[in-house]
């Protein structure tokens, strides 16, 4: 009888043993499967200009800006416009920023001659303009 328990026993690991093997490739492979559908998450064209401590809008000039960034209020993932140096000329795209709720701001280019501050927005098709760009202004906070 003990004899008898010891081999059902051993035979229900065996069972289970193999198929947790077969599940995980089961496993595997779905994954792989959803990994190769293209993203259905909709991206957007963004367009950035500045705003001077006047209230004046602009979208032309060159500027020290060292960078565009726009930051995820949810996720805290950030993309960027890098494009070296530390000035860049005005309009500065990021093309393929996904939907979402956003802070946009820009960083200090290399000599130091500005500041900026920040712009919370969302980013989704009520905002695409009639150029078919998200356009964001960056406020200039200070500058020398």
């Amino acid at each position: 009888m003990k004899n008898s328990i010891v081999k059902i026993l051993l035979m229900a690991g065996i069972v289970v043993v193999g198929s947790s093997f077969s599940d995980h490739g089961k496993a595997s492979q779905r994954k792989n499967e959803i990994s190769r559908e293209p993203s259905k998450s909709k991206t957007y064209k963004i367009r950035y200009g500045l705003v001077g401590q006047t209230g004046h809008k602009t979208l032309s000039g060159s500027y020290d800006v060292g960078s565009f960034i726009a930051t995820n209020t949810v996720t805290g993932q950030s993309y960027d416009t890098y494009y070296g140096g530390g000035f860049q000329t005005l309009p500065a795209y990021y093309d393929d920023l996904p939907a979402g709720n956003y802070t946009f701001t820009a960083m200090q280019g290399q000599g130091g001659w500005a500041g900026y501050g920040s712009v919370t927005s969302e980013v989704s098709d009520a905002q695409v303009d009639a150029d078919g760009y998200v356009t964001i202004y960056i406020p200039i906070a200070w500058e020398e």
